[in-house]
Order: structure tokens, then sequence, then C-alpha cells
């Protein structure tokens, strides 16, 4: 080490740790961009189930109370869970969105997983996006969300973006601001960058109209089975009828898998088992981080569905949505004791193997 590196503090040092780690993953892979929120998690638990506490008949004029004894705040927002999934396999994940004045130690840890936070607009004079998460026993979760600096995500210009990341790989519009997921899609449309539509808990802003116009920009879309449901009544529009011009429908169901609907056939993909189940919050970025590695990586849709699943599982044995590792050799034996068949060459990690 040289007496100025000796010199630097250990802040500094690590910001050139990170630039020379987001460095190596621009020579080694494609950008995959990433629209979304950044997000706080206040995680709380209940130490019971939701429904023997809801009374059917008083939906109408529910007035209710959940004593959580534990509560975590972590890391949280789509887009920097699906990052962090990404970036943990190699992948170089550009995030875009926006964070306010108490994202600082955030952006941080986010660089520190060789995050590309070149496209992050921090403002001043608001919050950042704050989710608050009570689970109960049966792991169904009940969610209020603060938007927070994610109302001004569509500021960013997602057109200087992709141009100044080269030739990107693909991209995703995850839950964000409303505008920004609109103006976001029509960028990579525009570009003829492909992406995946995302609505996730977003999906009730929009009117069916929205969403059949959202989905024609599309070249994927990724639902949970309550999500595609609820697509389902707002479009009018059957599975068929939602996949019909689009590369891949992926509708996931939890403990039973996904269904990969493709032009030509339909999949259905079983669930990878889990050691122990900790905590489901975060495991669809985990799948979506992973799915979207796979076809950075040239992969094709069963594949990609299938690391997905794999990461997923691995997400739900951890606390938190970005404290769950992401080692190869754990994640290839996975794979290999979950499909009974060897990874495809585009994921074998020949630097990882003895």
């Amino acid at each position: 080490m040289t007496e100025r590196q000796e010199g630097k503090t250990q802040e500094q040092r690590a910001t050139i740790s990170d630039q020379t780690i987001q460095a190596d993953l621009r020579r080694a892979n494609k950008a995959v961009l990433i629209s979304g929120s950044i997000a706080f998690d206040f995680i709380l638990l209940f130490d019971g189930k939701f429904r023997d506490h809801i009374l059917a008949d008083r939906i109408h004029m529910l007035n209710v109370a959940f004593l959580t004894p534990q509560l975590q705040r972590q890391d949280g927002g789509c887009a920097a869970n699906i990052a962090y999934t990404l970036a943990k396999l190699g992948g170089w994940a550009r995030l875009v969105g926006s964070v306010g004045h108490d994202a600082k130690d955030y952006l941080k840890r986010l660089a520190s997983y060789g995050i590309d936070l070149a496209s992050v607009a921090e403002l001043d004079d608001c919050y950042s996006a704050q989710a608050f998460i009570t689970t109960d026993t049966e792991a169904n979760q009940i969610t209020a969300f603060h938007p927070g600096a994610m109302n001004f995500a569509h500021q960013l210009d997602l057109r200087q973006i992709i141009a100044a990341s080269g030739a990107g790989a693909w991209g995703i519009v995850a839950p964000n601001g409303k505008e920004a997921m609109q103006a976001h899609a029509a960028a990579f449309a525009q570009a003829g960058l492909p992406f995946i539509f995302d609505p996730g808990q977003g999906l009730p802003m929009f009117s069916g109209d929205e969403l059949r116009a959202l989905i024609d920009l599309a070249d994927a879309l990724i639902v949970n089975d309550y999500e595609a449901s609820m697509l389902m009544q707002k479009t009018g529009l059957n599975e068929l009828e939602l996949a019909k011009d689009l590369q891949a429908l992926v509708i996931t169901r939890g403990a039973e898998g996904s269904r990969l609907v493709l032009p030509t056939k339909t999949v259905d993909i079983g669930a990878a088992a889990a050691v122990q189940v900790i905590d489901p919050t975060g495991c669809g970025d985990a799948f979506r981080g992973a799915a979207l590695y796979a076809l950075s990586k040239g992969c094709d849709w069963i594949d990609a569905i299938r690391l997905g699943t794999i990461l997923g599982a691995v997400k739900v044995e951890h606390a938190g949505a970005q404290n769950h590792p992401v080692e190869y050799h754990d994640w290839s034996q996975r794979w290999l004791k979950h499909y009974a068949c060897p990874m495809p060459e585009a994921l074998v990690q020949k630097h990882h193997q003895a």
C-alpha cells in the first residue's frame, strides 16, 4: 500500500473498493436497469393469525390493532432488493430511483454490494420511502407504505440513463411512483431495451386501460397469484390473453412454485425447499433479481425462473430483504439437488470451482 493510500480514511478506501467492484462488473456484464422503490422496511411480527382477529361480517367497519413485540428496521424497497440479489450473483445492477435525506448510510451499504448508484437521486427535502410490514404466523402480511422521495422518481430521465449504460441487457419496472412507472416503461420500449413489468403493490394505482397499455409496452410480466387475479379483473383479460404478445408471463405461487406461460407452452416449476422459513419479506424480489441475472447471461426463461426459485428459497431462510448470503457453492448445489440436472453453462462461475 502506498503512502497516499495509507493516508486515506476508511470511508475513502471503502469508496475506492466499491468503485473497483463496479468497474469489474461493467467489464464482465451488460447492465440490468432496475427502476423502482428504494425504501426502509419496518418489519413487525405478530405472534398470532390475522384471521382470528378480523371478523368477516365487520370488514366494513374494521378497527383492529395487533400487538407486535418484535420490531426490526431493514433496508428495503423492491428495486434495491432486486439489485441486491442480482449484484451478489455477480451481475451489473444499475439502480434507478429516488431517496430522501435519511438514506446516506443506506446508499453506502448498497454501494458496498457492487450496486451501481449513478442513477439514484438524493433529495434533501423529504424522507425516503418507508414500508411498515406486519407479518403473522401464517406468513400473511399487512403493509402500510409512505412513498416519500419515491413520488419524484419520474423526474429521472431514463432515456439518458439507458444511453449512458451502453448496451444494456434487460430492464425492469418495479413498484414505484405511478408517473415513474409509466414514464420508465415508455422509455424502455422507445429504447428497444427488453424489460419486465412488475406492478406488485403498485397495481391498485392503475386503471384497467393503463395496465393494458403498460403490458403492451413490456416484454415480460411477473406477478404473484393474488396480483394475477387482480390484474385479470382490472383488465378483463385472461391468463392467455395477458401472455399473448409477451416473451413470458410468470405467476409466482409461493410454496406451490411458479407458472411460466410462454408463447408455445406453459411450464410449472415447483418451489425449492427451504431449510427453515424465517421471513418471506423480499422473497419475490430475490426471485426477480436472480431471474434477471440469468436473463442477462443469455439463459432461457425456464432456467431464469429456476434460478429465481432457488434464490427465493435462500432468502426465506433469513430475516430482512437484504441479509441473505448469495454463495455460488450453495446455490449451485441447490440447483443440482432440486432439478437433478446441471446448470446451464452461462451460470457456471468457473473461478468458484475447485
